[in-house]
């Protein structure tokens, strides 16, 4: 930097355009600090207070302490929810990511028809969970379902424990999986096709380039798709509400996901301080498989594309 580019920071004129060019930076995002205040951090405050208390909305808090969170340990059916959330997880996350990826594949090719396509398949995810249960709770019925129709037998899909959880899986992969494909979509439309034209002058073929170059290249994507589908995924509970008509688990407990068992300590059973120390403990949950994720992404994520 010159001399003459450091005397002219140091002028006072020069001083005051920089102040003034922060505070009206710092005016503009007000709203959203208050936005952020109000919806983010008040409610999880509010939480962790609650949580200290017990409370059943009616007669006055008790202040307990750690007591509830000490009885999570012991909590039989929250930890039957743990399992049940992690296994819808591990079931409609990879499912819908690997979908997403190769669904964007396809209509990055610029097929006939592409453009109505993405429109198509992003309709689902506009649509609202919990209208979209009903719905699919309409086509799995077992007795005029549109599904069993079509199969011509009878099939219990929401009654069956071992068969409600993967239908409640299918319905979320369904409905999440052209929102993710236009993410990785707008991902391969940003990959130089210079890039690509040099590995097929190298002799690879279409495994190997979406293996070493276009997965590689979309790791800035599949690192913010991956963090927002476990959010939401841990915390899904309309969908399962209009699927199965109930949140307490119908059938024997397998669709007792962690939002629907919060659903039932506060506004069933009016705990309100056992449901605020499940939701404080799920809060922090996710805010730590988010840092994992970030750590593990961290050295394998590439920006520069040129």
């Amino acid at each position: 930097m010159s001399s003459a580019a450091i005397e002219a920071k140091d002028r006072p004129g020069y001083r005051r355009a920089r102040r003034r060019q922060t505070a009206s930076a710092y005016a503009l995002l007000i709203p959203s600090f208050i936005g952020v205040g109000f919806f983010l951090v008040v409610p999880v405050i509010l939480v962790v207070i609650l949580s200290l208390f017990n409370w059943n909305l009616i007669s006055p808090p008790t202040f307990v302490g750690l007591d509830h969170y000490v009885s999570l340990f012991s909590d039989t059916k929250l930890i039957n929810s743990i399992w049940v959330t992690l296994t819808f997880v591990l079931m409609s996350i990879p499912t819908s990511i690997i979908l997403g990826l190769l669904l964007a594949v396809a209509i990055n090719r610029k097929l006939p028809g592409t453009g109505w396509m993405r429109v198509i398949f992003v309709l689902p995810w506009v649509c609202v969970p919990l209208a979209l249960g009903v719905v699919w709770r309409w086509v799995f019925d077992p007795s005029q379902g549109a599904l069993n129709t079509i199969l011509g037998r009878r099939i219990e899909w929401m009654s069956n424990p071992g068969l409600a959880l993967p239908a409640v899986a299918f319905v979320s992969v369904w409905s999440t999986v052209g929102y993710i494909s236009l993410f990785f979509l707008a991902g391969l439309q940003q990959i130089p096709s210079s890039v690509y034209e040099a590995a097929k002058l190298d002799g690879a073929g279409p495994v190997r380039t979406l293996w070493s170059i276009t997965l590689p290249l979309l790791m800035p994507t599949t690192f913010f798709v991956t963090v927002t589908s476990v959010i939401s995924s841990f915390q899904v509970f309309d969908l399962v509400y209009g699927l199965t008509g109930s949140a307490t688990g119908y059938p024997a407990g397998s669709t007792d996901v962690i939002a629907a068992r919060i659903y039932q300590d506060a506004f069933v059973s009016n705990n309100i301080g056992h449901a605020s120390a499940m939701a404080f403990c799920l809060f922090v949950v996710l805010v730590v498989v988010t840092l994992i994720q970030q750590r593990w992404f961290s050295g394998r994520i590439t920006y520069d594309m040129t």
